[in-house]
């Protein structure tokens, strides 16, 4: 039994909650966590958390924002009672795994573009420069236009004009607008930008080129520090999508690994497992993939995703090419997280049709979200492993394929080291 600890569980994974708390041997924290009818939370600490080390577990699935609300105002609830120490344990990280470009289809990152801009005009010299007061984003946009007319009006080009011999005038620029032969145009003050100009409405005739990044909103900053401020003084979590991800953090970030349970699955539950083939369904999980291979000694395969525009579909499609042999070998494809699940479904048919006997997919956060179970149904997968990183019961009874591993001993015996202020690393040095 651990003495001096804490464990406090949110509403997102209450098995996880009971499972960490048998192990350690301690009662979970007595409390009132829930919502008042117009959608706000409401936390209430029954028990005394004075002096103690507290741990709070809750994951990402499932409402991942009224989840992660709960999360902020337990830890501010726990610093208040005058916590000695807060720590946010979240198996699957929220907003840690969002694209450079927005959705425009389910299941792949991409942005759909009009046909004119994907004749090859484009040029990395051509995406516009950043915005900057006195410089033009663009020659088509309004905010630079009195720049370019300013420098062409200075040239003055001779044309014949009844005979005579008279310098042209450029259309746009300020003695275009002065001739006596035209009619009076009202004047426009010029242009200016700001950064934060919100009542010019950019040209409803823009378009980005193909390759220019829009807006989009990166909340892996933003949630980091969310957690800072609300008093989180350590933060343990499972397979971050992007290692780096902890460089947002100030304060302590233990990621662990679910690499042993994988690898102890495959030892224990594919039969010949050194014959088979570990599998990266795509380029960003290869170092992961190709760790459980060199360690088990498996070989490894890799499947390479291309995405180039078509004329056809006026879009841009993604083909698959495997790098490797799988032909009458049973595969084993190794993924970090399954949300919608069509890189692995995909991946599993091109096994298929290479010639692949069986594909296990092995994932560690199995989101599983809209018609992920669907299509796992009816893919060519046949067994799927995943982790209880989030609740997996539902999924279960919907997905004969399914098979869940329990992390709940690895994030206790975590608690355990930290609580007592022992290595966390000795726990993967001979997984």
């Amino acid at each position: 039994m651990v003495r001096n600890i804490v464990v406090l569980g949110g509403n997102s994974h209450p098995a996880l909650v009971d499972s960490v708390c048998g192990i350690l041997g301690v009662p979970q924290c007595q409390r009132i966590l829930g919502s008042f009818s117009v959608g706000e939370s409401r936390c209430e600490i029954k028990d005394s958390v004075r002096g103690k080390d507290v741990y709070i577990i809750q994951s990402g699935g499932g409402k991942v924002n009224d989840h992660f609300i709960d999360l902020c105002i337990m830890i501010s609830a726990c610093k208040t009672g005058s916590a000695k120490r807060v720590t946010a344990v979240m198996p699957l990280f929220p907003y840690s795994r969002q694209p450079d470009l927005p959705y425009n289809k389910a299941g792949a990152p991409l942005s759909k573009q009009p046909s004119s801009l994907t004749n090859g005009s484009y040029t990395f010299e051509s995406v516009p420069a950043t915005p900057a007061p006195g410089i033009p984003k663009s020659a088509g946009l309004s905010n630079g236009i009195d720049g370019l007319s300013k420098k062409l009006g200075k040239a003055s080009i001779a044309e014949e004009v009844n005979g005579n011999s008279t310098p042209a005038v450029i259309p746009g620029s300020d003695s275009y607008f002065k001739r006596p032969d035209l009619p009076a145009v009202p004047q426009t003050p010029a242009a200016t930008f700001t950064t934060h100009d919100y009542e010019k409405k950019p040209l409803k005739n823009f378009i980005p080129k193909p390759g220019y990044k829009q807006w989009v909103a990166q909340a892996g900053t933003l949630v980091a520090d969310l957690l800072t401020c609300s008093g989180a003084d350590h933060i343990i979590t499972l397979d971050l999508h992007d290692p780096q991800y902890q460089g947002f953090f100030d304060v302590p970030v233990d990621n662990l690994y679910g690499r042993p349970m994988l690898k102890r699955y495959i030892q224990q539950t594919i039969p010949n497992f050194k014959d088979a083939v570990v599998v990266s369904p795509d380029a960003g999980g290869a170092k992961r993939a190709s760790a459980i291979a060199d360690s088990l000694k498996m070989d490894f395969a890799l499947i390479h995703k291309e995405r180039r525009p078509t004329k056809i579909t006026d879009r841009q499609n993604a083909t698959m090419m495997l790098v490797g042999d799988v032909a009458n070998r049973v595969c084993v494809l190794v993924d970090d997280l399954a949300d919608t699940s069509n890189t692995i479904t995909r991946a599993a048919k091109l096994l298929k049709k290479e010639g692949a006997t069986m594909v296990y997919a092995l994932i560690t956060h199995g989101v599983l979200s809209g018609d992920a179970i669907q299509r796992i149904n009816q893919s060519a997968i046949d067994k799927l492993v995943v982790t209880n990183s989030v609740p997996q019961d539902e999924h279960k009874r919907m997905c004969p394929k399914l098979e869940v591993l329990d992390i709940g001993p690895a994030f206790a015996e975590a608690i355990r080291r930290v609580h007592h202020g022992e290595s966390i690393s000795v726990l993967f040095q001979y997984d």
